[in-house]
């Protein structure tokens, strides 16, 4: 069996050089890749472009690097709740690339099936299409027209999960899986960060969601803060 396991965030990113393009899963805050995140503000790479749903906010996730500038370009989907963020767009430090839920997700895939491209109509008619190939085609009878996107190519992705085996075996938990299977499928080297690690052959297949052929490292985390984008509370009866 292939050697997946590392010690620790520092073993499994110790590769990871300047100017390289990484997917970090989650949504929001949840399933966030905290130690891996925490371990690149750690070394102090620098111009990075990260694929991720959304930035982080101020103080966590990847709003942790955009507040030491290693993030050169984010290609993200929603990104409303990061101040540092909107700062650094409108003055021009920070590139960024927004692109439809849909389609981020749908170039993600992609790059995992091997696709180089996908032809999608969301963001026809829009700045979305600037500078990109727009072809007809009839689908269900209706012909349409649809914009050309390109799979994301990416140097690592970074993900986490609630439980993982040795052999790789994944299995995200609730809305932790968001972007994190379509992102292991995708990377060249795909790093991830889990809550439990146990032997190989202890987690039921019918419950794995990424199987461990996509994985090349994987190491149990800690220290979780696990934080709550915006808590909303019922008031007390």
């Amino acid at each position: 069996m292939i050697k997946r396991v590392v010690k620790n965030a520092e073993e499994a990113l110790k590769d990871v050089k300047d100017g390289m393009t990484l997917m970090v899963g989650g949504f929001g805050l949840c399933g966030i890749p905290e130690n891996a995140i925490a371990q690149l503000v750690k070394m102090g790479t620098k111009n990075l472009t990260c694929i991720s749903n959304n930035a982080g906010v101020d103080d966590f996730g990847l709003g942790l690097l955009l507040q030491t500038k290693q993030i050169r370009k984010m290609i993200s989907s929603y990104v409303g709740e990061n101040d540092e963020f909107e700062r650094q767009m409108l003055s021009g430090e920070l590139e960024v690339e927004l692109v439809p839920q849909g389609t981020l997700a749908t170039r993600c895939l992609a790059a995992g099936y091997g696709m180089p491209v996908i032809y999608t109509p969301a963001g026809v008619g829009t700045e979305v299409a600037i500078g990109k190939e727009v072809r007809k085609f009839t689908f269900n009878g209706e012909e349409k027209e649809y914009l050309m996107e390109k799979a994301f190519e990416a140097d690592f992705a970074l993900v986490k999960a609630w439980k993982g085996d040795e052999a790789g075996n994944l299995i995200f938990r609730s809305t932790a899986r968001n972007f994190n299977p379509m992102m292991a499928m995708a990377g060249k080297i795909t790093v991830a960060e889990v809550e439990h690690l146990v032997p190989a052959g202890e987690l039921d297949p019918d419950h794995i969601h990424t199987p461990g052929i996509y994985v090349h490292r994987i190491f149990q985390g800690k220290n979780y803060e696990k934080r709550i984008e915006q808590r909303t509370v019922r008031k007390k009866l």
